[in-house]
C-alpha cells in the first residue's frame, strides 16, 4: 500500500485579495496529487468554489487588536485561543507544509505552524508587508511576494517572487491582444472601485467625462461598478450632461470587461492591480487613501515605474484634472498600446504555479 500524497494546509479568510490566491494555489496544489485542506477563522462564513470543497477547520481568531485596551485585550484573548486550537490541529494532522495568506485568519494556523517547526510560507499580496505576515517574517520558512520589492521585508530571509494569483478566468487573458482604440472606434471606459468601493469615483468621474471635447466625449462607453447607494446619483451624474453608462453594484463578469475595455479606472489593492495587468490593460490607479501602511499607492507605483498604468493620488483627483488626463490619453492610440504591453510584461500569470513550486521545494 503506498503512502498518503503529503498534506498541505492553506490559512486564509476575510477580503478577496487574501482569499483568492489561496483558492488558486488548491487549483494547482490538487492538480499535481497533494492533499489540500483549509483552516480560516470562525466568523468565516461558507466558500465556495475549489475552497468550498476542502476540508476546512476553523479557529477563533480577531479581525483586529482594537483601539482601546479592553478591544486589545479581547482580541488578544481570541488570537491566543486560536493558536492553542490551531496547535492541537496541526500536531494531529502533521501536515508537510502550511501556507499563510496573511489577515489576521491566518495568524493561529501560521502562529502554530512556526512554534512546531512546520515549513511555513507565507504570501504577501501587497508591495508592503501586511502586519500579519510582520509577525511571523523572521521565522517562516519563505516569503512569497507578489512585488518585486516589499516594504518592510526582514533582512536574511528567504525571499521569492512569485506573483499575485488570480482566478483562472483572469489567467485566460493573459494572451488576450489588446487594440487601442483608433480611427472614430468607440472607447471602452471600465470604472471599478474595489472592496471598499470608491464614491469618489461616483462624483468626479461624470464630471470628468462631460468636460471632454463632444466628439470624444460621444466615443466613450462607460460600464461603472459603484456602491449601492451611489448608483443613481452616478447615474443622474452621467444622463444630466447627455451621456449614458452602465452602473451596477457588482459585475459578475469583470474577466469579459476587463477584456474589453481599452483603459480601467481603479483603485489599486492586490487583487484589481494583479487582474488588470494579467490581463494587458492600461489603467489610472487611485490608490485607496486609508489602506493599512498605505500600501495601496505602493502597489500603484510599482505598477507605474514598469510603464503599465498612471497614478493619481486620490486629493488631486478633480474632474478637470481627471478630464484632461483622459483627453490626452484617450487620444494616443499608442500611449495606451505601450501602456498596456508593459502592464502585460510586469504581470506574472502563472503566478499560482509558480507559488506551489515555491511551497514544494520546503517538502522533505
Amino acid at each position: 500500500m503506498s503512502a498518503p500524497s503529503p498534506l498541505i494546509l492553506l490559512t486564509a479568510g476575510g477580503t478577496g485579495g487574501h482569499v483568492f490566491p489561496a483558492e488558486a494555489l488548491a487549483q494547482v496544489l490538487l492538480s499535481r496529487g497533494f492533499r489540500v485542506g483549509f483552516i480560516t477563522d470562525s466568523r468565516g462564513t461558507a466558500y465556495s468554489g475549489t475552497l468550498g470543497s476542502l476540508e476546512t477547520w476553523r479557529v477563533s481568531s480577531a479581525q483586529m487588536l482594537g483601539r482601546g485596551l479592553a478591544d486589545k485585550a479581547r482580541g488578544a484573548l481570541s488570537l491566543a485561543a486560536g493558536v492553542l486550537q490551531a496547535r492541537k490541529l496541526l500536531k494531529a494532522l502533521r501536515p508537510a507544509a502550511v501556507v499563510g495568506f496573511g489577515g489576521y485568519a491566518s495568524v493561529p494556523a501560521v502562529a502554530a505552524a512556526v512554534n512546531l517547526k512546520i515549513p511555513t510560507v507565507i504570501h504577501e499580496q501587497n508591495a508592503v508587508l501586511g502586519r500579519a505576515n510582520r509577525l511571523f517574517a523572521r521565522r517562516v520558512s519563505l516569503i512569497a511576494t507578489a512585488y518585486e520589492e516589499v516594504d518592510h521585508l526582514p533582512d536574511n530571509r528567504p525571499v521569492r517572487r512569485v506573483g499575485m494569483p488570480v482566478r483562472e478566468s483572469i489567467r485566460a487573458l493573459s494572451t488576450a491582444p489588446y487594440a487601442p482604440p483608433v480611427n472614430g472606434d468607440s472607447i471602452s471606459l471600465l470604472v471599478l472601485g474595489g472592496s471598499q468601493g470608491a464614491q469618489i469615483f461616483s462624483s468626479v468621474v461624470p464630471e470628468a467625462l462631460a468636460l471632454l471635447p463632444g466628439e470624444l466625449r460621444q466615443r466613450v462607453k462607460i460600464a461603472q461598478q459603484a456602491r449601492p447607494e451611489d448608483v443613481e446619483r452616478a447615474i443622474h451624474g452621467y444622463t444630466s450632461h447627455g451621456m449614458t453608462a452602465e452602473v451596477q453594484p457588482f459585475f459578475h463578469d469583470v474577466p469579459d470587461r476587463l477584456a474589453a475595455c481599452h483603459l480601467l479606472i481603479a483603485r489599486s489593492g492586490a487583487s484589481t492591480v494583479a487582474e488588470a495587468t494579467t490581463a494587458g490593460r492600461p489603467s489610472l490607479l487611485v490608490p485607496y487613501m486609508h489602506a493599512a501602511d498605505d500600501h495601496q499607492t505602493a502597489n500603484a507605483e510599482a505598477v507605474e515605474d514598469a510603464g503599465g498604468a498612471w497614478v493619481v493620488p486620490q486629493p488631486d483627483l478633480s474632474p478637470t484634472m481627471l478630464a484632461e488626463k483622459l483627453k490626452g490619453l484617450l487620444g494616443s492610440p499608442e500611449t495606451l498600446a505601450g501602456a498596456a504591453a508593459a502592464a502585460r510584461a510586469w504581470s506574472m500569470p502563472d503566478a499560482a504555479d509558480h507559488l506551489a513550486d515555491a511551497v514544494e521545494t520546503l517538502l522533505p
